[in-house]
């Protein structure tokens, strides 16, 4: 079995990750400092120790002298002892002559750099190893007589122990507060991050402990700057979910009323029929009944069309549809109702070409809007009238033109749309109907991306004008055809 845990992603905390991100360079850059700390102690601590070791080298170097072709160094006891009475380091000098033979001092004083070049009167530094102890050297070339031609080498060196000592006492003096800060910087750092958060925690409160039927906005004003777009989006949110949900409430509550008439008529007439004694009697009252129940099937199949339109339209897939088979297809199934009604319906568009009316769309929705269409034009078209259904096509830009026209009452121009809304009916109209069909017509339109327009059909005529319902979509024309072409068919 897989472990769905493993699949979560783990949530992040805002504030552990400001505070590593504040914090991680802090303790990253902290070594850092040390290393960069010691070095510059040890340069500040090495300072007056070769100046000491300098002026040194000085000194034994004008005790140099030359005699009847010999190097003399003229070192008295007492001098050696200054010199040696230091009980911290040792002390090291060594005098070479004109021919880099040993004068004065140690042996095994470590040479110059084999690749320096003698330079007379010029004290110089290096660091060297003498006897195993790392030592700090200073060392002057110096002329030997008058004539200021042949060098001598004077060498001093002293071993490190003063100068690490200075150095861990600069250390100690310049990282022991920062012990102290380090902490105390960590603990700002958080409380900073607690006081900055809180105006989100203070939002996560009020969120939290609001009504589920509260959808008022969220008070922007004590929010930060940062956090105002998120209370601003969420706020929007509301405002869409409350229009969702009255929307919701509205067509439940218009919903039952419409049910509630044919089902009171239902039960009025099963009530009459169990007490009617004579047969006619019965079977008018169960012919009432079968009236009431197709009135309620239809007011049932509207809303569920309706209710899966406003619901699951946008989500539905889309595939290339052949807009005549679809407006063919509608008018053949109710060719049976026109005829009842002895109403001529017709079709114009095209027929025997499928691939000239493609457009991408679904084609359960759009079948539902062409159905609606007819029925409501069959609906308000008196006996003996007309209507018309047609698919008009332009092959350079693709639209498609639905139209359905009666010969009906037509519809005030002032209640055009209003009708568009759920369970409107116009007014000075005896149909027996739902309201429902051209809200459906209307939402699946948007999903689509189509216009709609209503107009008089019959402008000029006295009497009933009829109405022409035009429904705009864009559509790939895949075939020739001539713009907005149609023939006529009528089928009763």
């Amino acid at each position: 079995m897989t472990n769905f845990g493993l699949f979560q992603r783990e949530k992040r905390s805002l504030f552990g990750e400001i505070l590593d991100w504040m914090l991680t360079p802090l303790l990253l850059l902290w070594p850092l400092s040390l290393s960069l700390t010691w070095i510059v102690a040890q340069n500040i601590a090495g300072k007056p120790f070769d100046r000491s070791l300098e002026h040194n080298l000085l000194a034994i170097s004008q005790l140099v002298a030359l005699k009847q072709g010999q190097v003399y160094v003229h070192l008295p006891g007492q001098a050696q002892d200054i010199l040696r009475a230091d009980d911290t380091d040792l002390f090291y000098h060594q005098v070479r002559g004109l021919k880099d033979e040993h004068v004065s001092g140690e042996p095994d004083f470590p040479s110059p750099p084999e690749n320096e070049t003698p330079q007379a009167g010029k004290v110089r530094f290096r660091d060297d190893v003498i006897r195993g102890d790392d030592v700090r050297v200073a060392y002057i070339w110096v002329y030997s007589g008058a004539d200021h031609e042949r060098l001598l080498l004077v060498q001093v060196g002293e071993t490190l122990a003063k100068r690490s000592t200075l150095a861990t006492e600069i250390i100690k003096g310049v990282m022991v507060p920062q012990f102290i800060i380090l902490p105390l910087a960590v603990l700002l750092v958080w409380l900073a991050l607690v006081r900055g958060i809180k105006p989100l925690n203070e939002l996560e409160q009020k969120i939290r402990t609001r009504k589920p039927d509260d959808l008022s906005p969220l008070d922007e004003s004590f929010v930060p700057e940062e956090v105002a777009p998120l209370v601003s989006s969420i706020n929007d949110l509301l405002d869409r979910l409350k229009v969702s949900l009255s929307t919701q409430k509205r067509f439940l509550a218009d919903a039952a009323h419409q049910l509630k008439t044919p089902l009171a008529g239902l039960r009025m007439q099963a009530d009459m029929a169990l007490r009617e004694t004579r047969p006619e009697d019965v079977h008018r009252s169960l012919q009432q009944i079968t009236r009431s129940t197709v009135r309620a099937t239809h007011t049932v199949n509207q809303l569920l069309a309706l209710a899966r339109a406003e619901t699951t339209g946008r989500t539905l897939p889309t595939y290339p549809v052949d807009l005549a088979h679809i407006v063919t297809e509608a008018v053949k199934d109710s060719v049976p109702r026109a005829m009842d009604r002895s109403i001529d319906l017709g079709y114009e568009g095209p027929s025997n070409a499928p691939s000239e009316c493609l457009l991408q769309g679904n084609p359960t929705m759009l079948s539902e809007l062409v159905r609606n269409l007819v029925d409501n034009a069959l609906n308000y078209t008196p006996k003996g009238g007309m209507v018309t259904v047609r698919v008009l096509v332009d092959k350079f830009s693709g639209v498609q033109i639905l139209q359905v026209e009666d010969t009906g009452p037509g519809i005030p121009e002032n209640e055009r749309d209003l009708v568009l809304q759920p369970f409107y009916r116009a007014l000075g109209t005896n149909v027996d109907g739902s309201g429902l069909g051209l809200a459906i017509v209307h939402e699946i339109a948007q999903q689509h991306g189509a216009e709609i327009k209503m107009e008089d059909a019959h402008p000029l005529a006295v009497g009933a004008v009829g109405l022409r319902i035009s429904v705009r979509l864009s559509g790939q024309i895949t075939a020739a055809g001539s713009p907005l072409s149609s023939t006529e068919n009528h089928t009763s």
